[in-house]
């Protein structure tokens, strides 16, 4: 429809896209919404459902440790004589994490035996029918005529997909995967213990992740869309240069000029974990 079209006679809504501010003669407390959404929301406090999806031992538990600084996950390191499960089965834990009176119910969705097995022929089937699962039993939840007050939200919010530091570029599992899973969720690709590349390795592994997501069309967060103006522009751009993310999870600390710090130790010195320069 032209934008420049006369409304109707009828019509209450402006010809022009753009409404004029209304002048005020007095003040009226719009501003008061703000404080009360704010109450309101520490009150309630916040949710956000996160899964990770990669090979094992690529660090997912440690990482996830790493950005929340909590035990929330627990690795389970198999047993020479355990074998490797069959199939995969996902695994969810919820925690609650309090800071500074915010509360946020965070669950992490782990994928085990994904990308383990010889033939990983159509591996990612349980992990799309999940994310699937969670769209529409929320969607059930919300057309209902006499819904819960609140409704709890299992939706899967974000999906950290972790690369193997090979230094080359995306397996074909992963492109496979990746074009299916960005129509579905947000997806944050990170490289797995990438303190096993030197610098040049890692820019170069990036660059050409880089190439990968553009030739196989895979739009991974932020997307084009979310560029609502110039300065969600700017940072999004910023965003999408430092993807995938460098990342290296540590669970211990240990003392750096007198300064206790979360960081892996190794025989060259000790890697800081929550660091941007990675």
């Amino acid at each position: 429809m032209d934008p420049l079209r006369q409304s109707s006679p009828g019509s209450s809504r402006p010809s022009s896209p753009r409404t004029p501010p209304c002048e005020m003669f007095d003040y009226v407390g719009i501003e008061a919404v703000l404080d009360q959404l704010k109450i309101k929301a520490m009150k309630m406090g916040f949710e956000f459902n996160i899964m990770v999806v990669g090979q094992s031992g690529l660090g997912k538990s440690t990482m996830v440790n790493t950005l929340f600084k909590s035990k929330v996950w627990k690795s389970n390191i198999p047993n020479l004589g355990t074998p490797t499960p069959q199939t995969l089965k996902l695994h969810s834990v919820t925690h609650i994490i309090e800071e500074k009176g915010v509360k946020l119910k965070l669950t992490v969705t782990d994928t085990p035996g994904f990308g383990d097995q010889i033939n990983n022929d159509k591996c990612w089937d349980p992990i799309l029918g999940y994310i699937n699962e969670q769209y529409e039993r929320y969607l059930q939840e919300e057309i209902l005529i006499t819904r819960q007050r609140h409704i709890p939200d299992t939706r899967v919010h974000c999906c950290v997909y972790f690369v193997p530091p090979t230094g080359h570029c995306l397996r074909p599992l992963d492109i496979e995967f990746l074009q299916r899973l960005c129509r579905a969720v947000n997806v944050v690709p990170v490289i797995a213990r990438a303190d096993s590349l030197t610098i040049e390795e890692r820019e170069t592994f990036r660059q050409r992740i880089q190439h990968n997501l553009r030739s196989h069309c895979i739009e991974v967060y932020p997307q084009k869309s979310l560029d609502e103006d110039t300065n969600d522009r700017i940072l999004n751009s910023k965003i999408r240069d430092r993807i995938p993310f460098a990342v290296v999870g540590a669970d211990r600390e240990h003392l750096v000029n007198g300064k206790c710090v979360l960081g892996r130790k190794t025989k060259w010195g000790i890697i800081e974990a929550p660091t941007s320069k990675i």
